[in-house]
């Protein structure tokens, strides 16, 4: 059986190996290993063995298969067969995972994973062994990296009593419980610098005092710790049910270390298994260590990278994935903590301490193509243990306490007492300025989530809309509406024209084109408000947009792009009004998958090129057409979709969000704290050039908690129809912003 693997260490790999064990007097002529690729399950390398093994310990001896640097894959999952001398495979094992191979003896099996691995950090001269005692491979289990033994029982490793029973951890030096038999490793040894610790899968005991208390489990922290930011000074013990201890206590705890994950797309949690636990009460009413104080005051946290080198290096300093890794488990403190979002049906909030950047006029914090703002941290509550008060974006917390964990995809200070709003931000939903006039004209995209779980909206839902369409965008010309329920635009919108009249806005009309109901009429759709003195030319679902098989971009008629033309104070517009796919399927920001896995993009990218396709055909027709292309395009303006394909490689459509310098107020949409863009409006070259142009983003939804939509609407004023002239100011400045804008669309398309 294989015993002894080393595949990977800190800096070039060198000296690997394995190392066989079997029955004193077998002869290995005939035999294989097997090195197996699980990328694409094919063999790379096939050893052959020789010799007669000797009897080395009890009757079982040892061979060695040395190989050159690098001559063991890492990519993960990776494996080896070993093969007798009659064709028959008598172990296939692998690392980092399982698969299933389709070459050499082992065709068709799919590998057990030896359930520990070499991160890439281990230290040369250590290596994966097999402990325990026995006579057979299953009497075996495999530990975490240590001092290589060739030619010698393992650290840890007998064979019917015979060997080596020795402490595979080393002693560390906290006292440890000689009794448990377990290697005494201290806690920041067990997480170590880095996502996962070295000890997993093995048994070893710890010391440490009781700082936080769970439904299930509690945190232990070692009293001194080893004075190494990169490395965390405790550890959550899962404890199956509702923990026995007390915070103060100091406890030694015996168990094995696992990597427990959430999801294929989340980091691991290190922590003792609730499987074969021992936990032992030393004291009581013992002081518990100080909370780390981060962000200002105390350790700063990185302000704008959450993860930029694919977790191929841990660096917490810099990488807000890491920092958080790098204090998972431990006491800390977030003073001056304020809300980015409001409370989750989850019962949590988001929250960043003083210093973060990226702050908007809200209180919340804005996500931009340089900044994704690592500071905001999860605030969870902890059952019986502390609770959340409702909040807003903006309220101030005072200093919250509490132990850093990470759960469904984010790193979350998990608190012990209660959280409460200790000054209310009391925002105010924005009224914009934009209003039009003889020769003007306001267009405005809006998500008005005119739906209740794909049916009919409520009637509260409807009047909440009209009143912001009355009240906060002052009765926009045209409105283009995303995510209107397919039955309701196709009867039931007069209850939203009549609140809208009640409210005190105009008579508006419904311009809308079913390109759904044969599929689904419990689905959504877009649509256009329009006012009185807007007349209507045509609308028309866009012509390539309407799906002719199930692999369209917009298959089974979903979200089909509404084309509307209109004449207004002597100028005709045409709009695109959109609702690309969303983002579901994303991975966390805060993932193992990085950089993270951006949900629908393959879709988006596909809808993009087909509105594209239809603005170039429809300019080419009309080379002095005025057209507009808006909607909820569930994509940021530096992402594919749109900056390189609806823009298009001439630059045709230009985003005209860069007309709000302040990059803090881009957002439409609050994701886990994160302000954010989904929503746009884009523009035609002859539109710049013959206009001037103003955007207002008007934040009435996105971060309250009663808002009528989840989503802010973006209002645009274009001014200068009939022939009117452009104020020389404004005309001015939006020249030299377009050509600041036309020319660094020219370098990126480049």
């Amino acid at each position: 059986m294989p015993r002894t693997l080393h595949y990977d260490n800190a800096s070039t790999d060198q000296g690997e190996f394995f190392e066989l064990a079997g029955t004193a007097g077998t002869d290995l002529s005939g035999w294989t290993l097997e090195l197996h690729n699980g990328s694409n399950g094919s063999v790379y390398n096939t050893i052959s063995l020789s010799g007669i093994l000797g009897d080395d310990v009890n009757g079982f001896g040892f061979t060695t298969v040395d190989l050159p640097t690098n001559g063991i894959q890492n990519g993960g999952p990776d494996g080896f067969a070993l093969v007798d001398n009659n064709g028959s495979v008598v172990e296939f094992l692998s690392y980092e995972g399982s698969f299933t191979t389709n070459q050499g003896a082992a065709a068709g099996m799919t590998s057990t994973d030896i359930g520990v691995r070499e991160s890439g950090g281990t230290p040369v001269g250590q290596s994966l062994q097999r402990v325990g005692d026995g006579d057979s491979a299953a009497s075996f289990t495999w530990a975490a990296p240590q001092a290589n033994t060739k030619g010698a029982a393992n650290t840890g490793q007998t064979f019917n009593g015979q060997g080596n029973g020795g402490n595979p951890g080393g002693d560390p030096g906290n006292g440890g419980n000689p009794g448990s038999g377990a290697p005494a490793v201290a806690i920041y040894d067990i997480q170590g610098a880095g996502h996962s610790s070295t000890f997993e899968g093995q048994t070893v005991e710890t010391m440490g005092v009781v700082t936080g208390l769970t439904d299930d489990g509690f945190y232990i922290q070692d009293v001194n710790g080893d004075g190494n930011n990169a490395t965390s000074d405790a550890i959550y013990v899962e404890f199956g049910s509702q923990p026995t201890v007390s915070v103060g206590d100091a406890v030694t705890v015996t168990g094995e270390i696992e990597e427990a994950f959430g999801s294929s797309t989340r980091l691991s949690v290190t922590r003792f298994s609730e499987d074969n636990l021992n936990v032992v009460v030393d004291s009581s009413n013992n002081a518990v260590p100080a909370a780390v104080v981060i962000g200002a005051g105390g350790r700063a946290v990185p302000t704008s990278v959450i993860e930029d080198d694919g977790l191929s290096s841990f660096d917490p300093a810099t990488d807000g994935l890491d920092f958080y890794e790098s204090l998972e488990g431990m006491l800390v403190e977030l003073p001056n903590a304020t809300t980015v979002d409001h409370k989750n049906r989850f019962g949590e909030i988001y929250a960043v301490g003083a210093g973060a950047t990226g702050v908007n006029a809200q209180g919340g914090v804005t996500l931009t193509e340089n900044d994704a703002n690592p500071e905001r941290i999860q605030i969870q509550a902890n059952g019986d243990f502390g609770a959340v008060a409702d909040t807003e974006v903006g309220d101030g917390l005072g200093t919250i306490t509490g132990n850093l964990d990470y759960n469904f995809g984010d790193y979350e200070i998990v608190v012990n007492s209660d959280v409460n709003v200790q000054s209310a931000a009391n925002n105010i939903g924005e009224v914009t300025q934009l209003t039009s006039n003889a020769d003007s004209v306001t267009v405005a995209t809006f998500n008005a989530l005119l739906q209740d779980n794909f049916n009919q909206p409520t009637q509260s839902q409807i009047e909440g809309i009209a009143a912001q369409i009355v009240n906060n965008l002052q009765s926009p010309d045209i409105v283009g509406l995303q995510e209107v329920q397919t039955a309701f635009a196709n009867g039931g919108a007069q209850a939203l024209l009549d609140a809208i009249v009640a409210a005190g806005g105009p008579q508006y009309q419904l311009a809308f084109v079913d390109g759904n109901s044969e599929f689904n009429s419990s689905s959504i759709q877009t649509a256009f408000l329009y006012a009185p003195g807007v007349d209507l030319v045509s609308v028309e679902l866009l012509p390539n947009g309407v799906p002719d098989s199930n692999s369209h971009p917009f298959d089974g008629g979903q979200r089909v792009p509404l084309v509307g033309t209109f004449e207004v104070n002597g100028e005709t517009f045409t709009v695109v009004n959109n609702h690309f796919d969303s983002k579901n399927g994303s991975s966390p920001a805060f993932g193992s998958a990085q950089p993270h896995i951006n949900g629908g993009e393959a879709d988006r990218i596909a809808q993009a090129q087909l509105v594209n396709d239809f603005v170039d055909g429809f300019l080419a027709a009309n080379p002095d057409a005025n057209i507009l292309v808006l909607g909820d395009l569930n994509e940021f303006s530096w992402e594919t979709a749109l900056r390189d394909i609806l823009s298009g490689a001439d630059g045709a459509l230009v985003n005209l969000e860069f007309l709000i310098s302040d990059l803090t107020d881009r957002f439409t949409f609050n994701f886990e704290g994160n302000a954010q863009a989904l929503d746009h409006i884009f523009a035609n070259l002859n539109i710049l050039e013959n206009f001037n142009l103003e955007l207002d983003f008007v934040h009435i939804n996105a971060l309250f908690s009663n808002g009528a939509s989840d989503h802010d609407p973006i209002l645009l004023r274009i001014s200068g129809l009939g022939g009117a002239p452009v104020p020389v100011p404004g005309a001015l400045i939006f020249m030299l912003s377009s050509l600041a804008a036309w020319f660094g669309m020219r370098r990126r398309a480049a």
